[in-house]
C-alpha cells in the first residue's frame, strides 16, 4: 500500500503512531516502526535535550527503520524555549526521518530542519490552518478532527468533513487523524483523500505500550460516547476519557471557578496513573476511536491487520461498482 506519505516517509505502510506524553518512547517508537509504520517518540517526555538525545539513540538501536518525533510547541511550565530549541537541534544532528509539529507553526526551524533533510508536518483541524503551512513550506500536513484525543481544535469539524476539505484545498500530502482505529478507517481515509492516517489511541492497546494493563482494560472496556471535552473554559480544549476527576473538571468549569483546574491538569498525576493503573484521577487524552478498540495486540499485528482490512474493503467496492 504505497502513497505520497509512505513515499515521504520512506516506510511500508501509510500509518504513523501520534504523539503521546509518557507514552511514546524508545520501545513503542521503534515497535511501530519495526512493523511498518512511522514511530513516534515524543520529545517533551523529556526535560533537557540530553535526555532527549539519549532517547534517539536508544530508538535508533531499537529500530533501523524510520521514525519520527512529536514537537508541541504550547505553552508549559515544564519546558523552556531554550529546549524546544535542543529538541530540533538534537532531530536535525541525529538526522531523523520526520518531525511532528502541534501547537503554534514551527517557523523558526523549518529550514533548519530542511538543511537536515528532514520531512516536518502539523497538525491542523481548520483549511486556514492548513494553508498556512503550506505557505511556510511544511511537507504535509496532518488534518484532525475533533474526535480525537488530546486537544482538538475549537471549530469542532469532523474527521468525515475536514479531510476532503483540506485535501482538495492543498498540494502538499494530507495526513488524517481523528476516530480512526482499524482498517475500515485506513481505507475511508484514502478515499476522502488523505495519503496515510495518524492514530494515537489505538497504540495504547498494544503489547509494546508500557501502560498497566488496568489502563489497556479500560480501554477495551468503554465506547465511543466514553469520552468528554473539557478545560473548554481556559481556551485549552481537551478530549478526554470520562471518569471521576474529569467529571469534577467539569463541576468547577460549570461553576467559573477556573482557577480551582490547574492542580488537576497536572501532567505529573497522568504519568502516575498510566504506571499505576488508577483510571479514576487522572485526566486521560484518549479520542473517541476508543470505541473501536477491542483486544491488545503487538504493533505487528495492528498495522499487517489493519492494511490487509482495508485493502479488502477497497478492492470489494471496486468489483461492486
Amino acid at each position: 500500500m504505497q502513497t505520497r506519505m509512505t513515499e515521504l516517509f520512506g516506510i511500508k505502510y501509510p500509518i504513523i503512531c501520534g504523539g503521546m506524553l509518557w507514552l511514546c518512547k524508545p520501545d513503542l517508537c521503534a515497535a511501530v516502526s519495526n512493523a511498518g509504520g512511522l514511530g513516534n517518540l515524543t520529545a517533551a517526555n523529556y526535560d533537557s535535550g540530553e535526555e532527549f538525545l539519549t532517547a534517539v539513540k536508544m530508538t535508533k538501536a531499537l529500530t533501523d527503520k524510520p521514525f519520527g518525533v512529536n514537537i508541541t510547541l504550547m505553552p508549559s511550565f515544564r519546558i523552556s524555549e531554550e529546549t524546544y530549541d535542543d529538541y530540533f537541534r538534537v532531530c536535525c544532528e541525529e538526522k531523523v526521518a520526520a518531525i511532528e509539529v502541534s501547537g503554534k507553526p514551527a517557523e523558526k526551524y523549518i529550514n533548519m530542519v530542511h538543511e537536515a533533510g528532514i520531512k516536518i508536518m502539523h497538525k491542523v483541524g481548520a483549511v486556514r490552518h492548513a494553508l498556512h503551512c503550506e505557505m511556510l513550506g511544511y511537507d504535509a500536513v496532518i488534518a484532525a478532527g475533533f474526535e480525537e484525543g488530546g486537544h482538538p481544535l475549537n471549530d469542532d469539524v469532523s474527521t468525515m468533513v475536514l479531510t476532503p476539505r483540506i485535501a482538495e484545498t492543498v498540494k502538499i500530502p494530507v495526513i488524517t487523524t481523528g476516530g480512526i482505529a482499524d482498517g475500515r478507517g485506513l481505507a475511508a481515509a484514502l478515499v476522502l483523500g488523505a495519503h496515510g492516517i495518524m492514530m494515537a489511541t489505538r497504540f495504547i492497546a498494544t503489547q509494546e505500550c508500557l501502560v498497566h494493563q488496568n489502563i489497556k482494560n479500560e480501554i477495551l472496556k468503554r465506547q465511543e460516547n466514553d469520552t468528554t471535552l473539557i478545560t473548554k473554559s481556559i481556551g485549552m480544549q481537551g478530549r478526554a476519557l470520562k471518569n471521576n476527576l474529569v467529571k469534577q473538571i467539569l463541576d468547577i468549569e460549570e461553576h467559573g471557578k477556573t482557577e480551582e483546574l490547574w492542580p488537576l491538569l497536572s501532567g505529573q498525576m497522568v504519568k502516575e496513573a498510566w504506571q499505576t493503573g488508577d483510571v479514576n484521577e487522572a485526566a486521560f487524552y484518549v479520542g473517541q476511536s476508543n470505541g473501536l478498540v477491542n483486544d491488545v495486540l503487538s504493533c505487528s499485528q495492528l498495522l499487517d491487520g489493519m492494511v490487509k482490512q482495508a485493502e479488502q474493503i477497497l478492492r470489494d467496492n471496486l468489483q461492486k461498482f
